[in-house]
């Protein structure tokens, strides 16, 4: 009977938070404002996240993302600096996916000095097609295109962001579809990419060496910290693998869990059977990139093995995730199986 306590749990937990549960559901609305370049999500009544593309982000992103009970679990530099965090990789903002090595451009670190790379592509917003509440859930369908320097559009990209809400848990499902245009896009093997999200600073590992932070004026404090005061974070695979040994690794899904103030946050990425390489390589760091990279095989095992995956012209890939922000719990590792395996029968 014991062996069967957490498959029990794992069921309960998977009912609890089923879509289909409507007393579990949460109101959500999505509020569009072009001027302002954003969708707002509302779930009940609090802002969850927002779709937008500031001009000098160069791709669609998510941010901010707050926990249910509205802290802050991405890192607010560039776009709102908060005192203590980070300085580094300034193109890592909230939530993106992108490419390192795109026909030879680099879509993933442009913006990394602050301006345009000469070789760097950028991902423009098209349109917001879609916005639809209904049953608990919200849905955002938008087009953007991946564009090289010259502006010749190399990928379509249709994405379907699924927001929802169930008790203490918030849940993104974003379902992207590229399609390559009139050449053939190749994806050459690199570490950089390719969904992510860059965490707050006390989600991050704690650092064995110094680290440069933001002083009370909003500039990187001449003085680096050692102390790790307040950094909590701890990565945890699907396949058990913990702390920074994760990088480069394997796995089904990914959690990063740790505490903001008294808050206990997790932070898990799902990968999907449907996707290219599942599952899928990890680049995820101490520093706060919490990335899925299914395309890096040569950099991850060292030369051994290589993809390089390409789209024929006119054809398409979809590329399924889901994302789920947990308040005052760390998810065990059955409740997040029960979630992903939700997640892969409901995007089948």
């Amino acid at each position: 009977m014991r062996s069967r306590i957490p498959v029990l749990l794992s069921l309960l937990f998977l009912a609890a938070c089923n879509p289909g549960n409507k007393s579990q559901n949460a109101e959500v609305k999505i509020i569009t404002s072009l001027p302002e370049r954003k969708a707002d999500v509302i779930i009940d009544g609090k802002l969850f996240t927002s779709y937008c593309w500031p001009e000098n982000v160069y791709k669609p992103v998510l941010y901010p993302i707050y926990t249910s009970v509205g802290t802050e679990v991405t890192r607010g530099y560039p776009l709102k600096p908060r005192l203590g965090e980070q300085t580094d990789h300034m193109h890592q903002v909230g939530m993106w996916l992108t490419y390192g090595n795109v026909n030879g451009l680099d879509f993933w670190g442009n913006g990394s000095r602050g301006y345009k790379e000469p070789k760097g592509g950028e991902i423009r917003h098209v349109s917001i097609d879609r916005v639809q509440s209904k049953n608990g859930e919200g849905l955002l369908g938008t087009t953007s295109e991946w564009v090289a320097p010259s502006g010749k559009v190399l990928l379509k990209e249709q994405t379907d962001f699924h927001f929802s809400g169930k008790g203490n848990l918030r849940i993104i499902d974003r379902i992207t579809k590229l399609t390559a245009q009139d050449t053939d896009v190749l994806f050459k093997d690199t570490k950089e990419g390719m969904f992510g999200i860059r965490v707050a600073r006390q989600l991050e590992l704690p650092s064995k060496s110094a680290v440069t932070l933001i002083d009370s004026t909003g500039k990187p404090s001449p003085v680096k910290d050692t102390l790790n005061l307040g950094v909590s974070g701890n990565y945890l695979s699907s396949e058990g693998v913990e702390g920074d040994a994760v990088w480069g690794k394997r796995a089904k899904w990914m959690e990063l869990k740790g505490n903001i103030g008294n808050e206990q946050v997790s932070i898990v990425i799902c990968d999907h059977p449907d996707n290219p390489a599942y599952p899928t390589y990890w680049h995820a760091r101490g520093y706060g990139l919490f990335s899925a990279n299914p395309f890096g095989w040569n950099d991850f095992t060292g030369g051994k093995e290589e993809l390089n995956f390409s789209i024929p012209a006119k054809k398409s890939i979809k590329i399924k995730y889901r994302v789920i922000v947990s308040s005052g719990q760390i998810l065990s590792p059955d409740e997040i199986n029960a979630l992903s395996e939700e997640f892969e029968k409901k995007y089948k």
